[in-house]
């Protein structure tokens, strides 16, 4: 085949999966809204798009599924985006905002917050708090900030430790009886979420999105590695500080309106550049993917009996483990060839 048509392909492949995405992530949103006793007709929808909603269709969309709904697709678009900048400047294929602590500090956030002020500190409060702390935590104890991505990681694993110790203590010692009321939130979940939820996470894409524009580039020249990327009049230490920094920032929004939800800032970003066939971060379509698994992962636990009702984070969870280990099996394979 001609080069020119090979590289046309190429180039075109990731439009046509981010298309993909995009019409499977409307179809898992329509089902979302439409599927059981409570569901609105994709008539209902029109009518309540012209302001001609009646007070179900109001309520369904306002209060019980239209939040849930925001807040999962915007929680996964920030996961999305957080793994894929995480992963491409510390060149590390498991790493995630999660393996610094991200999740398990906004864990213990929230679970120190409901000990000493109850009912004072929102749930989303404590946890933006307790990753802010952990990500602080994370950049003095390495001594280097984020330059050295190895003493990032590390660090970050400890810090994970000690969070979740932290959560465990106030859940098993401290909190007995409102334990259950912490579970779902420790693990992620989408349920009872507001409109103002949903504003938050959409107000901190609007925000942080220009500034991954912004890196976007340089986080191309990552890949041929920081010396090139050096030579090349970028700065590695700049995009790599700017990057992780964004990436936790991300992070920490999405567990503010959603809790720690596992694996997605993970896997998307590898769905993304496997499914993409080529080069680079895939920024774009890493925060499609990342939307579509918190799409359905919903659509699952609201519908489907075996997991009905669980919080989405289990789901995740499950389905993460499952992916890690076939990416762990991949690299030993590598590693022997």
């Amino acid at each position: 085949m001609d080069r020119a048509l090979i590289s046309r392909a190429l180039r075109s492949r990731p439009l046509a999966i981010g298309a993909a995405v995009i019409a499977a992530i409307l179809a898992g949103a329509v089902a979302t809204l439409a599927w059981g006793e409570l569901g609105v007709r994709p008539g209902e929808l029109v009518s309540a798009a012209r302001g001609d909603a009646g007070t179900k269709v109001t309520f369904v969309l306002e209060r019980l599924r239209g939040p849930r709904l925001l807040v999962g697709i915007g929680a996964g678009i920030a996961l999305g985006l957080a793994g894929a900048l995480f992963q491409t400047v510390t060149r590390n294929p498991l790493g995630s905002p999660d393996v610094i602590g991200i999740g398990a500090g906004a864990g213990a956030g929230v679970a120190l917050s409901t000990l000493l002020a109850p009912g004072l500190v929102p749930a989303p409060v404590g946890a933006l708090l307790g990753a802010a702390a952990a990500i602080g935590l994370v950049h003095v104890s390495t001594g280097l900030g984020f330059a050295s991505p190895a003493r990032v990681i590390i660090t970050g694993i400890g810090v994970s430790a000690m969070a979740l110790a932290v959560t465990q203590y106030v859940v098993a010692v401290a909190l007995r009886d409102r334990s259950s009321q912490l579970a779902g939130y420790l693990v992620g979940t989408l349920n009872s979420r507001s409109l103002d939820q949903a504003a938050l996470i959409g107000i901190a894409l609007v925000v942080l999105i220009p500034g991954i524009a912004l890196v976007s580039h340089d986080l191309r020249m990552m890949d041929l590695g920081d010396e090139l990327a050096d030579a090349l009049g970028g700065s590695a230490l700049r995009t790599r500080t700017a990057a992780i920094g964004l990436s936790v920032l991300l992070a920490a929004a999405a567990v503010a309106v959603a809790g720690p939800v596992s694996f997605v800032a993970l896997a998307a970003p590898h769905i993304a550049r496997r499914s993409a066939g080529a080069p680079g971060p895939q920024l774009v379509l890493s925060a499609l993917v990342g939307a579509l698994i918190m799409v359905l992962a919903d659509l699952a636990v609201q519908h489907v009996a075996p997991v009905k009702d669980l919080p989405v984070g289990v789901i995740t969870a499950g389905l993460g483990g499952v992916y890690l280990g076939y990416l762990l099996l991949a690299e030993w394979k590598r590693s022997d060839a």
